[in-house]
This record gives C-alpha cells, structure tokens and sequence, in this order.
C-alpha cells in the first residue's frame, strides 16, 4: 500500500535521485525537445508522446486480430499512467504539487483496458481519483494534466480545481466532485443526452466500494434502468474506503455487483488483477452488450490501491503482510513478464525508456510554468450572456397547429408559466421538462398541466422521488447541450439535492469553463398553511454558494418572462414561485421583447419618504403598504421589485436610497441570516452616512414554518405587521 509498509521501500531509488532530477528538471526550462509543438502557451512548447502513445482506441477488432499489439499498446498506457503517478507523488512530498495526490497505482489495470476500449467520439465518462491512467487516455497532453496537478497558470482549469478532480467536458470527460456517489447521476445523464442526439454512446459510471454505500449510487441504478439508458457502473472495490475496510461496509458475504439484480440489470465481477488480457476482452464483451442493448449493466471490479488513500496516509490500519499481498498482486509487473515471455523484452525496454523521457520533457516545463493569476476569478463566476434566443414573437407556439399571437391573454401566473413552458418546448428542440408528478398528473399544481399530452414523454418526463439523482442527470443532459427544466414538487424537496445544486452545478463553469444551462423550478413561500416541509424561503440558503442565477417574479407576465429568461441563461438558474401566486388573481399577458429586463429591479410605486425593496408574494403586501401610507400619512414610499436575486443588479435602488436617505426590506424569509440581510448590508456600506433613519427589515420569525392559520400569521409578514412596525420606525 504505501506509509510505513513496501509502498515506501520501493520509493527508496527515486528518493535517492530525486533531487538530481528537479535540478535537471528545473535547468531545462528552454524545453526545446524536438518533434514539440506550441498548444495553449506562447512560452510552452509540447514534447511530441512516444509513437506507442498516439493510440488511444482499442476496438473488438484489435483483439481478434493483433492481441499482442493490443497488449503492448495497454502495457504502454499503463506505464505512463504508472510513471507519472509515481513521479507525482515524488514531488508532493518535495512540496511542489499542490493538494495532495491520491495516486492510480494498482488500479491501471482496470481504468486503462476500459478507456482505451471506448469511443471517445461519443461516450461519456467521470473518472475517480484513481483514474489519471484514464484521463491520460480520454483526451489531452500529459503536459496539460502535469499542469492541472502543478496549479500553474497553465492549468487547463486556471487552477481553480483540486489535481485531481479535473475533467474534460467538451470531451464528455465530466470533472469528479468529492461527494463520489453524486458524480454517477451525471453520467447518466450526459450518456442520455448523446443518446437523444442519436449517437451510439455508453457511459462510464465509476464507484468505489465506499461511495457505494451512498443514496446517490442507488438512486442512479434506478435511473438508469428505469430510463433505459446504457451505462456501464463499475464498481472500483480496493477493499478500502480510506481506512475503512469492507467488512465494516456492508454485511460479510454480500457481494457488490448483486446488487444489480434488485434494479433488473446484469451485474458480474471482474478480478482487474489478474490477467489484463482478460479484463481487456471482458470489457469488450460488457462495451458492446451495453452499447447494443441499449441498457445498462454493473462490474464490480476488483483492483488495487498501492499507496493508500493519498499521498498523507499512513497505512496503520493494514494488517501485517497485506501490503506484501497488495504489491504481489499487481497486474502491472504481471502483464510486463508475459510480454516478456512472449519475446517483446527489447521492444518493453525501449517503451519504458522513452515513456520515462517523456514523463520527464513534461514535468520540465510544467515546473517551469508561472503561478496562476487570480485576476479574471471574478468574471468567470457565471458564462457570459448569449445572444437572445430568435423566439417566435408570439405568447406561445401550440404544437400541429398555427402559431397564435393575440395580443395578450388573461392569465393567472401558473398559466402563464405554462403557456412560457409551451413556447420553449415547441420552438426550441434541445429543450425538456423533468420532475415528479409532472407529466400525467400535471405537477403539484398544475403548472405543467397538459404538456405530455402535446409534446410526448421524451419531452415531459416522470422521474422517481430522488431528488439528488435527477437533479444529477439534469446536470448531465445541460453539460452535453440540451436545456432541462426540472420541476422540484416543493421548493423544500430541494434540500435533497443540495450537494447537485450548489457544489456541483454551480460550480461547473469557474472550476471547468463548462456551460450549464439548467433551470431550476422552486414552488416556494408559506401562507396556506403547508407547515414546515412544503412552505420554505431558501434563497438565503441557497444564494449563500456562488455559481447560481435566481429569479422571484410576482405577477404572471414577469413569470412568464422570467422562465424564459433563464431557459436561455448559460448558467443554472434557480426559478422560485410562491406558491400563493400561481393563482392569485390574474393579468393581462403579452410577447414582451424585453423580456429580459426581468434580470433587473422595477420601480412600482415613486416615493420620496423612503425606498422599500422586496420580493415574491410580499410585492403585493408592500403595495398595499405603499398606498395606505400615502392615503394616511401623506408619505410616499419609492417601491422596487428586486425580482433577480442573483446576480443582485441594485445601481438603480442605491440611487433611489440617495435621494430618499431611509430604507425598508421586506421579505418572506426569516431575519437571522436572511435574504434581507444580505440586501441591506449591500445597499448600506456606500451609503450608511447619508442615512436619517437606520434600515429597517421586516421579515418572518426566526422559527421553522407553523402550521395552524393562527400561528402561520403570527410568523410571516403581514400588512397590519408592516404597517406597525414602520409607524413606529417613522416615530
């Protein structure tokens, strides 16, 4: 394994010349080696890879009919994979790799047979922590992944991602997270996107014998078998998750790969191990089941973890000779003595020779390579906008029929969503709507009512209750270009896919340059007596991660501007509803050309007394507000409807807090670490010293959402509360 045991006595050579190695290394920076390149850096010049090296496809017939070459070829791939991996952990303990480094050796056997046996054409994928030897093969230089470990301003993530978490989404490579189980979901649902693009493609959907504890890993073999998508999960089982061994994982006896019976599809074992030959012709058979059948299937492969979790761990928790067993069980030295035996000694000598010359010419001018400069973090936060979208200039589009174009429609906000939800199913074919009860049944309240009957199931899906995994497969369907929409029953049910939205999707652009237009729809807000598992606020929550778009709008024709909006957003938005608008009277609907002016506040009432900012259902409260103070008092109120939430765009209410010096924030969301808290902080510091009066905020009780009627009013904002509370602010 690593630590005290073997693993470190073999190091011993290397720690002996490694100083003399970065001298060398550090002596090269010129890097003028011949056959090299110039890619992404004027200064970097890429040393050409070593012939054996420029294949990265195995195909079924390449086993039939040069198995040798196929095996030399996998042997190659696996001594790259191995030599950098070693020399990365050389230079993590000389502290020049950042992080740390949880090293593949042991494990190219498994990663490297299954990557050169995809398509890369139209596959998709999300290597572990152990799948450099993957990565390797999939796409990209060496150099370019040396740079990612490095943290260098030549990283191809700007260095914003660990070293090992990096992908390649344009190459359908999907960059891992920690939360492991999460990253299966999105596999899923990438692989289904090529699929409805009517490409041939399978997915690659990795565990390891830990992550397969997790809910998300459930969830996604149900996904997937329910939906019929063709993923091949495999099962990475070290026997060790960190420290923990197997035994205190699941019950002794129990293998992993039965578990695939439960969700109706073929599960083996495969020992990665013991004969790459055979894990070669093995993952051929299982490849073209899957890409032919058009279903998935699970290998729990058994492999090996050489050095420990990463490169810190000590390996105590081993038993005595289980290192000893580990390193004796190696496919690497395996495969190289049966090449050997066959007469191919001299050709793996000159493999091993220039594979470590490369690995060398690389690391070279990775360490050479300048530190990252933060400038620019800022403005990666979100894809920069597009172009609008050419929508018909009609309220909506019905499908087998000629476009109407009324000129307004009387609509309560739910219709109108609905009528937005038509418009973009009809004129824009990448587009979908997922989620529970939506189809048949119409959603929880009806918003999608009617969609599946004109637009069909591949288009208006069912998915099961798990929330994480299809938010997941969403995230997938949007990194390989289609535009889902995904309809959460309650704004609450979120919270199960919490890791999916705010360290996943909202992340994907900073940490991989990915484009993620996904749209989230969030029935929110109390008021009709829900109680505490179907009334939440939680833009706060959420808001609190960056990465994340959010509309509130509080009328219908804003609803309906505002969910096209941020279907044609590059970044993942998230749409919350109040639930006590969807049919709260309704309102005169249009085609508006500036539909996307709903990404700034509106100014609905002039005032001078003070400048009021608020949101959601509590619009209508503060208009109430508005009109009572300037009936009894005789003071007007300058009311704005902040309507985006992220990104805040406030120019246009500082200007109005300039001139009236008093602000009130009123917001359905509890006080303590509230949105309003937020708004105020941000409309205050350049302001505070012009201020006559200190802000005031109006908000919910800091306590979980009541049930009874009685005990709802006394926690939410009502209009007799508003109007108590700034009486006695005016006083």
């Amino acid at each position: 394994m690593g630590g005290k045991l073997k693993g470190r006595a073999l190091q011993t050579a290397a720690w002996r010349t490694l100083d003399v190695k970065l001298q060398t290394l550090l002596e090269r920076r010129a890097c003028t080696t011949a056959g090299g390149s110039p890619r992404s850096g004027a200064s970097m010049v890429y040393p050409e890879p070593p012939s054996i090296l420029k294949g990265r496809d195995l195909r079924p017939g390449d086993l039939d009919h040069d198995f040798p070459g196929a095996l030399l070829r996998t042997y190659a791939w696996m001594t790259a994979s191995r030599m950098a991996d070693n020399r990365l952990l050389d230079l993590f303990r000389q502290g020049l790799v950042r992080g740390t480094v949880t090293g593949g050796q042991g494990n190219e056997g498994l990663i490297v047979p299954l990557a050169l046996l995809a398509d890369k054409k139209v596959d998709a994928i999300s290597f572990t922590h152990r799948g450099l030897g993957g990565h390797l093969v999939w796409s990209g230089h060496l150099l370019d992944h040396l740079n990612q470990y490095f943290a260098n301003a030549a990283s191809p993530t700007k260095a914003r991602e660990g070293n090992v978490h990096h992908g390649d989404p344009q190459n359908r490579s999907l960059p891992m997270i920690s939360h492991l189980g999460a990253m299966v979901s999105n596999v899923v649902g990438a692989t289904d996107s090529q699929r409805r693009l009517g490409r041939p493609a399978v997915g690659f959907a990795f565990m390891g014998d830990g992550s397969s504890s997790t809910g998300d890993i459930h969830e996604s073999l149900n996904l997937a078998s329910l939906l019929g998508v063709p993923v091949l999960f495999v099962v990475e089982n070290n026997r060790y998750a960190y420290s923990t061994p197997v035994s205190e994982q699941y019950a002794a006896g129990t293998e992993l790969w039965r578990r695939a019976a439960g969700y109706g599809i073929p599960g083996s074992v495969l020992d990665c191990t013991a004969d790459v030959a055979a894990t070669l012709r093995t993952f051929s058979t299982a490849i073209d089941e899957v890409r032919r059948t058009g279903r998935p299937m699970m290998i729990e492969a058994k492999t090996l973890r050489l050095r420990g979790h990463a490169a810190y761990d000590t390996c105590d928790y081993l038993k005595p000779g289980e290192a000893d067993a580990f390193f004796a069980a190696d496919p690497l030295p395996k495969l190289r003595a049966r090449l050997a035996a066959d007469g191919a000694g001299s050709k793996l000598d000159a493999i091993d020779a220039e594979i470590a010359r490369f690995v060398e010419d690389c690391l070279a001018i990775a360490l050479a390579q300048p530190r990252p400069d933060p400038a620019g973090m800022a403005a990666d936060l979100f894809v920069p906008p597009a172009p609008a979208m050419p929508w018909v200039p009609s309220l909506d589009s019905n499908p087998g029929s000629e476009i109407r174009n009324p000129k307004s429609e009387v609509l309560t906000m739910a219709q109108a969503l609905n009528r937005a939800h038509r418009k973009i199913l009809t004129e824009r074919p990448e587009s979908l709507v997922l989620g529970q009860d939506i189809a048949t049944y119409g959603g929880a309240f009806k918003v999608t009512e009617g969609l599946l009957t004109d637009f069909g199931r591949p288009r208006v899906m069912n998915l099961p209750l798990a929330e994480s995994s299809c938010t997941g497969y969403a995230i997938g369907l949007a990194v390989n270009g289609h535009r889902p929409i995904e309809e959460f029953q309650f704004a609450d049910f979120s919270t199960e896919a919490i890791t999916q939205i705010t360290l996943n999707a909202a992340t994907m652009h900073f940490r991989s340059g990915a484009r993620l237009p996904l749209v989230l729809r969030l029935p929110c807000g109390g008021g009709l007596t829900f109680g505490s598992f179907h009334s939440e606020e939680l833009e706060a929550l959420f808001l609190s991660m960056p990465g994340l778009k959010a509309l509130y709008p509080s009328n219908p024709q804003d609803a309906f501007n505002a969910l096209l909006a941020a279907f044609e957003d590059d970044n993942p938005v998230l749409l919350f509803e109040h639930k006590g608008l969807y049919r709260r009277g309704k309102q005169a609907v249009t085609w508006d050309p500036c539909y996307r002016d709903i990404w700034n506040p509106r100014n609905l009432r002039s005032g001078s007394y003070a400048t009021l900012v608020t949101y959601g259902e509590m619009v209508h409260l503060a208009a109430e507000v508005c009109d009572y103070f300037a009936s009894e008092y005789e003071r007007t109120l300058d009311l704005w409807d902040l309507r985006a939430l992220s990104p805040l765009r406030l120019d246009a209410i500082k200007e109005s807090l300039a001139r009236t010096h008093r602000l009130i924030v009123l917001h359905e969301g509890r006080r303590t670490h509230g949105f309003g808290a937020e708004l105020l902080a941000s409309l205050t510091e350049e302001l505070f010293f012009s201020l006559e009066a200190p802000p005031l905020r109006l908000c919910a009780l800091d306590l979980p959402v009541p049930f009874a009627p009685e005990l709802e009013a006394a926690f939410r904002p009502t209009k007799e509360k508003a109007i108590d509370s700034i009486v006695r602010w005016m006083g």
